[in-house]
């Protein structure tokens, strides 16, 4: 089938990686005991990434054979080398707590003597309305309706590619994110001015089924254990996603031919394209709409627990940064050259 390609080539950051039963790797080894413990498949991926950093700065040294002083010096070196901000320091910290203390069931570290990131987490680049409407302007077809939906709903653009027919609530007027970050689900709105699009995207998606089903194939992969427990869940319209890829794929670890979503990177160079077309002098990504729909919200007054519970934020001092990019603003303190 000359339009078939491999989920290499497509996105499959969502889709855990196959690992053979009997594989005596170490990282073999650690990804399953992270699985046993049901832990989202994004912390599985984040801890696995900083151990792997961790024992390529002690020049592929085993753990079993490290100790304090080895996890101390790598922190240090994040810090005085890296540069990295407090927040990496500490995600950083948590995986080879992990791997230490629960992995390898180390009982023997004291308390860590590292130097602290001194480095504040950045205050986020956010567009103004206008700004918004001008990217979004240079964008077409269904990749400015996606970026709308960015917009209008503050999804992270992972939440977007990954949603799915059923996720689109006509009913209650809601969007329902499912695995966000943290593994959690959540609802946010539905833009009134997006519902007729909304609606005529899944119209596309069902004749793209269709013609897949008729095709043999229109199997879409399910999460976790939904594939043995619902066998034909996989083939219905509201298991497919809502925007779907252009091409078949093959997955690597089942040999299936399934169409998957469309590839994240795709949206996220059209994006960068818009912003430069709109010369718009900021360090914005698509990331920024996210931003954008957080204070535009704020600035209209909306409670700031509202904002939370939509953007998902499982601590409400992660949105009150949004309040300082307000009081930086024009929305904050005069000058006294403006009295």
């Amino acid at each position: 089938m000359s339009s078939c390609i491999l989920f290499s080539e497509l996105d499959m950051d969502d889709i855990p990686i196959h690992i053979a039963p009997d594989s005596a790797r170490f990282i073999d080894r650690l990804r399953t005991f992270i699985r046993a413990r049901n832990l989202a498949y994004a912390t599985e991926k984040t801890y696995v990434s900083w151990i792997v950093k961790f024992i390529r700065f002690h020049k592929m040294k085993h753990p079993k054979d490290m100790n304090q002083s080895e996890i101390e010096s790598f922190l240090s070196y994040l810090a005085v080398q890296r540069f990295c901000s407090k927040s990496t320091q500490r995600t950083a910290l948590n995986a080879i707590v992990f791997l230490f203390k629960q992995f390898m069931s180390r009982d023997d570290l004291g308390d860590f003597a590292f130097i602290n990131s001194k480095r504040q987490k950045a205050i986020p680049t956010v567009f103004t309305h206008e700004e918004a409407l001008a990217v979004i302007s240079h964008l077409t077809g269904k990749y400015k309706f996606m970026v709308r939906l960015m917009y209008g709903t503050g999804l992270r653009i992972s939440e977007l590619i990954r949603l799915r027919v059923k996720d689109i609530d006509f009913g209650m007027n809601q969007i329902i994110v499912r695995n966000g970050k943290g593994d959690k689900d959540r609802i946010t709105l539905m833009p009134e001015r997006l519902i007729v699009q909304l609606q005529e995207q899944i119209t596309l998606v069902e004749i793209a089924h269709k013609r897949d089903l008729n095709d043999g194939f229109g199997h879409v992969y399910l999460p976790n254990a939904l594939e043995r427990k619902y066998k034909n869940a996989n083939i219905e319209l509201k298991w497919q996603y809502l925007f779907p890829s252009g091409k078949i794929g093959k997955d690597p670890r089942s040999n299936m031919l399934r169409r998957h979503h469309l590839n994240k990177s795709i949206l996220t160079k059209k994006v960068t394209i818009a912003i430069r077309k709109s010369a718009i002098n900021k360090k914005a990504s698509s990331h920024t709409f996210r931003h954008t729909f957080a204070t535009q919200l704020l600035q209209k007054g909306y409670d700031i627990r509202t904002v939370q519970q939509l953007l998902g934020h499982a601590d409400v001092a992660t949105t009150e940064i949004y309040t300082h990019v307000l009081k930086q603003g024009n929305a904050g303190i005069k000058s006294p050259i403006d009295f």
